[in-house]
């Protein structure tokens, strides 16, 4: 007997709930003229990895000075009298989503400090998950902590670090962390890059003019017209110093014991760009490959490929591609909206999806459509786009999602929700989450199948080639804070709330 279908009511339904929200993204440059509105443009080219805040830190020889603010880079950094209260010829920046900590502004990075071998900014990428256990053994010896951010943690480190140069100070610091990062730190005279021994996070090298950059994804490149150099290796330090001279000079550190890459899935099913290169691979071709792959395991009888905007629009083309079945644009998504900027009684809710998207009925009616997603999370959104899709006259509505279910949280960076709100685990079977959704059929790529998308392989279960957790609960590094922490313990110390 099939069991009843309960459809989340309009006060449980939460558009920006019902996603895998965007990490944070870094950029760095050293010894351009115009460092601080390079930074910010490059800062503009990472805005998909973050949208709640962003800040920029720069030096002019003399000085550090340092902008934060809650909100688009747009919003403030593109206001000629903002980069005029940051000089410099160099500059490093961060777009902010929190995975950890509060959306305020003590939070935002970079994050700066004063230190015995001088000042020191510092942003990250990325989740440890030894943070918290870190923190607290910080402020037992006297630390005084003044954010909620992970980043601060490294700053206290450094700070008590015995080594006597801050780039020796920086790799004895990132040697006491677990988790994911990829880091730009800047001192009076160096830049300096990191990822973490799994290579989890993505951040490349780039050149313009001769002057080195770090930035989290080559888009960030391509925008300011500088040269792609390398992706920084997996365990790698790449320290850029400004000589005597005024020369660069470019230093690579491998201070761990090397390890495979495992970069992370998710830069490719969701949160890279489509135009960024990830670890050598295009993210455009991977995601078209998802799409192709995942019409051969699961095809349908149909009469147009339609995918939900934005993120599934490449497997679409691709799932169009390989099915023969035509591709249009059934659904067109306002780029204006953010969240709801009115008062969201119930009434209004209903209109959620209809903000972001709405359905092209020409496109629609009277069709058998299949409907391509990146990803499900909750489904609470899906339950919204078939019930619109229905309303402009579809005959059937199949769903097919180019990434596998998802069952477990990530620790890495990742905002996903706690494992018993994942639409995979609230329901026994595939036949349930179709019935919840309310489409007619409803598949997702297997993981070989994205494995082969991504890297042209079928996953390895003895050394998978990328970080999965998500999909399998195969977890690449240890997960201190979470398996020392009683369940009714805060997942943060947070000493002081802040209005505003």
């Amino acid at each position: 007997m099939e069991s009843p279908v309960v459809h989340p009511s309009d006060d449980d339904f939460d558009l920006d709930g019902d996603t895998l929200h965007e990490e944070c993204g870094v950029f760095g440059i050293l010894g351009h003229p115009d460092a601080p509105a390079l930074t910010a443009l490059g800062l503009h080219a990472l805005q998909h990895r973050g949208q709640e805040a962003a800040g920029i830190v720069s030096f002019d020889g003399r000085q550090f000075h340092s902008e934060r603010q809650l909100g688009l880079v747009g919003d403030h950094f593109t206001d000629p009298a903002t980069l005029k209260r940051i000089p410099g010829s160099m500059a490093m920046g961060h777009v902010r989503y929190s995975t950890t900590g509060e959306t305020i502004l003590r939070n935002v990075q970079p994050l700066f400090a004063e230190l015995e071998v001088g000042g020191i900014a510092i942003a990250h990428n990325g989740n440890l998950t030894n943070g918290l256990t870190l923190r607290r053994r910080l402020i037992a010896q006297g630390a005084i902590c003044q954010s909620t951010s992970d980043t601060e943690v490294i700053l206290h480190l450094i700070a008590r670090s015995q080594r006597t140069s801050s780039s020796d100070r920086f790799v004895d610091a990132i040697g006491a962390v677990e988790g994911a990062y990829a880091m730009v730190a800047m001192t009076r005279t160096k830049l300096i890059g990191a990822r973490d021994p799994n290579g989890i996070r993505p951040l490349v090298l780039g050149d313009l003019d001769g002057k080195p950059i770090f930035a989290s994804e080559s888009c960030a490149l391509d925008i300011i017209g500088a040269k792609f150099v390398r992706d920084i290796e997996n365990g790698e330090v790449v320290v850029c110093e400004i000589q005597p001279d005024g020369s660069i000079s470019i230093e690579s550190l491998k201070p761990f014991p090397p390890r495979p890459e495992r970069m992370c899935l998710f830069e490719y099913v969701y949160f890279a760009r489509p135009d960024s290169v990830v670890a050598g691979r295009s993210v455009y071709a991977a995601r078209k490959r998802m799409g192709m792959n995942l019409a051969k395991e699961a095809p349908v009888d149909a009469d147009v490929v339609v995918p939900v905007p934005d993120g599934g629009t490449p497997a679409a083309i691709g799932f169009a591609q390989q099915s023969g079945i035509p591709f249009e644009l059934g659904i067109i998504r306002n780029h204006y909206v953010g969240r709801t900027f009115i008062e969201p009684t119930q009434s209004i809710r209903a209109f959620g999806v209809k903000l972001k998207h709405s359905a092209n009925r020409a496109e629609i009616a009277g069709k058998r459509v299949v409907l391509i997603d990146d990803s499900i999370v909750r489904g609470t959104t899906s339950v919204k786009i078939v019930q619109m899709i229905r309303e402009a006259g579809a005959r059937e509505v199949h769903i097919r999602v180019a990434s596998p279910m998802i069952h477990y949280s990530d620790y890495y960076g990742i905002d996903t929700p706690d494992p018993d709100k994942l639409l995979a685990n609230q329901h026994a079977d595939l036949a349930s989450m179709c019935r919840f959704i309310g489409a007619d059929s409803l598949e997702f790529l297997s993981i070989d199948g994205l494995y082969e998308a991504v890297g042209g392989a079928k996953r390895n279960p003895q050394a998978p080639q990328f970080t999965d957790h998500y999909f399998t609960g195969d977890y690449p590094t240890q997960l201190t804070d979470l398996n020392g922490r009683s369940k009714n313990e805060p997942k943060q110390i947070s000493l002081l709330r802040e209005a505003g």
